[in-house]
């Protein structure tokens, strides 16, 4: 009887844990429509949703990776290399070189091949993702800035702007792109080999090697598509500001990974996923949002953010499980 009513506690905490991140962005809503109704305006919907766009395409390349128990901090470096390949690629005023659209495809590439680098000298040298990952952030950033000495391209294209400056349904292009990113990194996580291979390896890798899956294999695509999701999100960026330059991704790492983690995936892994991603980017842009209708000041702003993050790691564990924490 007690051990019925010890594992009907145990399902009920589990669904609570699940259901957290979903009731944190209602209450947020609330809260702030209360305080102040003009967020709940349309207008005010559609910034949270545009600004929303860019951390939303970072957050699901971050998020395959947590899904496997690694780290991955070249968000900002890989970003880097991605916008300057676009800028310097398309019509802009620098260079002669113009490959209009095509360019989107080759910086998505960059991307992807920032990301398999990354997890092929993880894997091969056995070397941490996190300390991997550093590198190749700072070697994205050092190749940027010795590209264009610096300075800033001005991105001239008029397909690549009107990412930003046309609307469908009152909304930016880029906002649609990133739903789409989204309907993409749905399907890898539930339709395919890639996706369900994701969750075992950050269950436990020893036992997914006992069931036959190519642990290292795993790995490498799995950086190698975070780093694609990198380099889309860099030329919806370099869209919205118009040019590409190394700082482009400057301060984007820590909102993806809060977005990752406040969104429910485990930084354990194999726990959580992109749906769950797309909950915590929306409760990060709402508080985002929310702060700036409330005028409360920049600084405190990273306070709440810093808060959140310990906040929602600490809900997401499982403590019962662990016996030692480092």
């Amino acid at each position: 009887m007690a051990t019925a009513a010890a594992e009907t506690r145990t399902l009920t905490a589990a669904r609570l844990r699940a259901l957290a991140p979903l009731i944190v962005l209602a209450g947020l809503c609330l809260i702030v429509g209360a305080l102040n109704p003009n967020f709940l305006t349309p207008a005010n919907a559609a910034r949270v949703l545009t600004a929303a766009a860019v951390p939303l395409v970072l957050a699901m390349g971050a998020t395959f990776v947590i899904l496997i128990g690694g780290v991955d901090l070249s968000v900002e470096g890989t970003m880097a290399l991605g916008a300057i390949t676009l800028a310097l690629t398309v019509q802009n005023d620098a260079n002669d070189l113009a490959i209009g659209l095509f360019a989107i495809p080759l910086a998505i590439l960059v991307g992807a091949a920032m990301g398999a680098v990354g997890g092929a000298v993880h894997v091969g040298l056995r070397i941490p993702s996190f300390m991997v990952t550093l590198g190749i952030w700072f070697i994205g950033l050092g190749i940027a800035a010795v590209l264009l000495g610096g300075g800033t391209v001005r991105i001239l294209d008029p397909s690549i702007r009107a990412l930003s400056l046309t609307r469908f349904l009152g909304l930016p292009l880029l906002v649609w792109i990133a739903a789409a990113a989204l309907a993409v990194a749905y399907l890898v996580e539930s339709h395919t080999r890639l996706g369900r291979h994701a969750f075992a390896v950050g269950g436990g890798e020893d036992l997914a090697a006992l069931s036959g899956i190519p642990i290292g294999r795993i790995k490498v695509m799995v950086f190698a598509l975070a780093g694609a999701f990198y380099g889309l999100a860099s030329v919806l960026a370099a869209a919205q500001l118009g040019q590409g330059n190394a700082t482009i991704g400057d301060g984007r790492l820590f909102m993806t990974i809060t977005a990752v983690v406040v969104g429910g995936t485990s930084l354990m892994g194999g726990q959580g996923g992109v749906l769950n991603t797309l909950v915590g980017v929306l409760i990060v842009a709402v508080l985002a949002n929310g702060m700036i209708l409330l005028g409360i000041p920049p600084y405190a702003q990273q306070t709440a953010q810093g808060l959140m993050i310990i906040a929602a790691v600490a809900l997401s564990l499982d403590r019962a499980k662990l016996r030692i924490v480092k």
